[in-house]
């Protein structure tokens, strides 16, 4: 098949790799002139590294270099998917620098226009990520921030200390960007203030300086900890006669961190508990974020937004919801993203889509009633790369006809359970339905299961009580390669059914 992949990050490059792999002809595209999706030279922001450690944040097939500390950063992630596309042979696939602007549904497939031409394709797999467009509130006075001479930006746009560089810095967000953007902008700014709608958990890289975050959340039993939408094996433990076990490993968490940040002599302790807030983000402490607020370095104004921005003596200000005035010289905003797939037109996004916005895809891949079309990577996780490079096994398996999925009636409503399940756990931060934070292995399993190719008891067993090795499942491509050779006379591929089983 001729199958066309929209983004060239974790997601699309190991979709690529995998679909290759099974003869398909690829193409990736990009608007991006490099590889990496959020880790691109354009979108990375100073002080970016990655929360996961270099061991956890991988594809299965590709160790990062020993070189590497043990939190990369942005620039080193880039490096390591350059690496992946030279080990793999994927660059004569890659159009980089080249934007999707349309993607219409043809018979039997997709026409693609991506710069200034337009091509067909069998197979579309839409792999631009969840952090697509970010999103930057509708503040008042924007033209009066500007003329007086001061930026608006989002954190992804900012790429330059040398702008902060004795600025009066205002960083909108308390997530993990606006941290690690701040806590760099203020070894250079005249200020940094940091403010913030809503105080979050954060953990530190090692608890008590010994007990590394990696043992705590990338594990089975750090996922554990959290209710899934349905439970089994020791899960049903930790959520039923063992809950006052699990409710104090989590409350121990909660108290070694404010304790080590010295959160409570801040007065930064979030309202609700861990277990409340770490339900859509788990974060990690930014190196030196909370001593340059100890300092002086760093202002954090909490339960606070900007309400918008007007001039004082020719300079601009940033107004906030309280009345009170801030200078702004710039203004740098951590304030998350919008998810979207700008390349379909109305009626294709309407289909994707339940009437709150939220994508209806079945295991976090397929839609119900768009043909020839898959996700990658819409399975946003504590263990992205992971997730979706077992995401791009299930859509090669599908495409070979390798395994059945439910009656569409079916899969609508298990879809529709779940973005249930996740609005009420997440109030409403979802991602539009597409992060599934910390339930990443539950992700993981659902997808080779219904394959028949998760990895044995014993390794799933292991990732209980140590991280989650993604070099545990390097092996599952290739049964996947080897059933489909096995089988290969007998398939009927459903690619270019009418509707995938409808």
């Amino acid at each position: 098949m001729k199958i066309a992949v929209i983004g060239a990050g974790f997601a699309g490059l190991s979709t690529a790799k995998a679909l290759r792999e099974f003869d398909h002809e690829v193409v990736v595209f990009d608007k991006a002139p490099d590889v990496g999706g959020v880790w691109s030279v354009t979108r990375r922001y100073p002080g970016l590294r990655t929360q996961n450690n270099k061991g956890t944040y991988v594809l299965s097939d590709l160790p990062m270099p020993r070189s590497y500390p043990e939190w990369p950063t942005g620039a080193q992630v880039q490096a390591y998917l350059e690496s992946y596309v030279d080990k793999f042979g994927l660059g004569p696939s890659l159009r980089l620098g080249t934007e999707v602007t349309y993607a219409t549904p043809v018979e039997d497939g997709w026409e693609v226009t991506a710069g200034p031409t337009t091509a067909t394709f069998d197979h579309l797999v839409v792999a631009n990520g969840i952090f697509s467009d970010p999103m930057i509130p509708p503040f008042d006075g924007v033209d009066v921030l500007e003329s007086a001479g001061g930026r608006l930006l989002a954190a992804c746009d900012f790429h330059d200390l040398a702008g902060a560089r004795g600025k009066h810095v205002v960083v909108l967000g308390y997530g993990k960007t606006s941290c690690d953007v701040s806590r760099e902008i203020s070894k250079v700014a005249a200020t940094t203030t940091v403010v913030a709608r809503e105080l979050l958990w954060r953990m530190p890289k090692k608890l008590d300086g010994i007990v590394n975050y990696k043992y705590l959340m990338l594990t089975r039993l750090g996922e554990g900890l959290f209710r899934y939408q349905t439970l089994a094996g020791a899960e049903k433990f930790l959520h039923g006669k063992g809950d006052g076990v699990r409710r104090r490993m989590l409350s121990s968490v909660e108290w070694v961190a404010t304790r080590q940040l010295h959160l409570r002599e801040l007065g930064l302790v979030p309202d609700g508990t861990f277990e409340d807030i770490a339900r859509s983000t788990v974060s990690l402490a930014t190196d030196g974020f909370y001593e340059a607020i100890a300092d002086g370095r760093i202002s954090v104004l909490k339960d606070n937004t900007i309400r918008g921005f007007l001039e004082e003596d020719g300079r601009p200000y940033a107004e906030l919801a309280g009345g009170t005035t801030i200078p702004a010289d710039l203004v740098v905003c951590g304030t998350g993203f919008r998810q979207q797939v700008p390349f379909f037109d109305e009626a294709v996004r309407k289909q994707l889509t339940d009437d709150r916005g939220n994508f209806e895809l079945y295991r976090q891949i397929l839609p119900h009633d768009v043909p020839n079309l898959t996700f990658a990577g819409y399975n946003s996780s504590l263990l992205s790369p992971l997730s979706a490079e077992m995401s791009a096994v299930w859509i090669a398996s599908h495409l070979a006809g390798l395994h059945q999925v439910p009656p569409v009636e079916e899969r609508r409503r298990m879809v529709a359970a779940r973005i249930a399940w996740m609005e009420k756990r997440t109030n409403g931060h979802h991602a539009r339905g597409t992060n599934i934070i910390p339930f990443s292995m539950h992700n993981i399993d659902e997808v080779l299961n219904e394959l028949g190719l998760n990895i044995g008891t014993g390794m799933r067993a292991e990732q209980w009580l140590l991280p989650v090795n993604p070099k545990s499942y390097r092996k599952v491509a290739k049964k996947l390669k080897k059933h489909y050779q096995q089988a290969s006379p007998h398939l009927t591929r459903p690619a270019h059914h009418a509707a995938y089983s409808r």
